[in-house]
């Protein structure tokens, strides 16, 4: 069946939207070990938010957000939005001029690099509690253990498949890789193939790989492991078959988007923010399932994606107390409800959940799929761009020849020396 929302949404991403910046980048931008930034005089009844909401319908969403939040709370809060890829540079250069803003939402997998930087305020410490999150989630807005970043929303991947073509086919939804590869293999046909992935050199790719990874027991500390490297030799094998185009290594994530709407592929590993584009097509006939794993009976482990708000340290304790009132209400249960419905994300928040998947059930396999996800920053922080890199160039060596196991070896070699 394919999903209709309550509220149009807009296509939103589910990975990271830019390289995260190294603590040494942060050094060069901003003098000394701390990130604050007061010096300025500031409206006491006006508070800032910089967000990545340039496109008009999110940016839209986030003004009614803060203007309910506002009046609740007695405040007057503005949105400042900059594209995705600059929010790090921006806040790091505003840090330095003693002028950041109250409240920064950035990109889970960059909040890391800002909170090493010792510029983020512990949000417990502002009375946030994460005792309706689940543990991923709330490792998702940490760093060392400490919570820094609010989630509204996140998005995890799923299997997303063409029914129709399933169903003439006669073939049951794959829930295991010896299933899927099989599956694959037989709806390929004539130009179409029976699953499209990103397996390109960017984030997007790497999004992508860490379902298999971590549901084959693989981590990204030990890239060379038995798990990673029979993870990377299941795409080589479903390349070996056909089952994958060979452009799969130049795909982003909306390409299998467009591959999977022209009916090129039969199903595809793909996220929520693909879902406004898919019912543009109303005779494609689409439904989502948990993304298959090596056996029968294992979690389905995929990476969580989406933003966190988070309030930076600016040496004003006022301020910063009732900036974490804003982020507690903007990340509260009915705020995150709303968001959520709007944007095809996952509300954070498990109450809001359960309400969620009331409202929008044909998405429920994307609720029980974030309920086992995992932050690819946690283990490793801001060391996780340079897991990244190592893996992208990987894939780019296994699946144009290189066996899997000499790609991951380097690749962890790589990741290790920072070369």
């Amino acid at each position: 069946m394919t999903a209709h929302p309550p509220v149009a949404a807009h296509r939103a991403r589910g990975r990271s939207r830019g390289a995260v910046t190294s603590f040494a980048a942060v050094l060069v931008l901003v003098p000394g070990a701390a990130l604050t930034g007061c010096a300025q005089q500031r409206d006491s009844d006006v508070y800032t938010v910089m967000n990545s909401s340039t496109d008009e319908t999110y940016h839209r969403w986030d003004a009614e957000a803060m203007a309910r939040c506002g009046k609740q709370l007695g405040v007057t809060i503005e949105q400042q939005s900059v594209p995705a890829a600059q929010v790090m540079t921006k806040a790091l250069r505003m840090a330095s001029s003693k002028s950041l803003p109250d409240i920064v939402q950035f990109d889970a997998s960059e909040m890391p690099t800002f909170a090493e930087a010792g510029g983020l305020v512990d949000l417990r410490t502002l009375g946030l509690s994460t005792d309706d999150v689940p543990e991923g989630i709330v490792d998702f807005g940490s760093y060392k253990g400490t919570y820094y970043g609010a989630a509204r929303s996140v998005n995890t991947l799923a299997l997303f498949y063409n029914k129709d073509i399933l169903d003439e086919a006669g073939v049951r939804v794959p829930t295991t890789w010896e299933e899927l590869r099989r599956t694959a293999k037989q709806l390929t046909q004539g130009k179409r193939y029976g699953l499209a992935l990103s397996a390109g050199g960017a984030e997007d790719g790497v999004f992508q790989f860490t379902p298999f990874m971590w549901s084959n027991g693989g981590d990204e500390t030990d890239l060379d492991s038995p798990q990673v490297v029979g993870a990377l030799d299941f795409w080589k094998a479903l390349l070996q078959d056909g089952s994958l185009s060979k452009s799969t290594v130049n795909w982003t994530q909306a390409d299998v988007n467009d591959q999977f709407m022209a009916g090129n592929a039969a199903m595809m590993i793909n996220g929520p923010w693909q879902v406004e584009t898919l019912n543009t097509k109303k005779s494609l006939h689409w439904e989502i399932a948990r993304i298959p794993v090596p056996e029968a009976g294992a979690d389905s482990v995929g990476p969580l994606g989406g933003a966190v708000l988070t309030v930076p340290r600016t040496g004003d304790a006022e301020r910063e107390k009732t900036a974490g009132r804003i982020v507690a209400c903007l990340a509260g249960e009915k705020e995150q409800l709303t968001y959520a419905l709007n944007s095809w994300m996952v509300p954070a928040n498990e109450k809001a959940a359960a309400e969620w998947r009331t409202q929008v059930p044909e998405l429920d396999a994307l609720a029980d799929q974030v309920a086992a996800a995992r932050s690819r920053t946690a283990k490793l922080g801001a060391g996780w761009s340079g897991v990244s890199l190592a893996l992208q160039s990987a894939f780019q060596s296994a699946l144009t020849g290189q066996s899997s196991e000499a790609a991951l070896q380097r690749a962890q070699r790589r990741a290790t020396s920072g070369n």
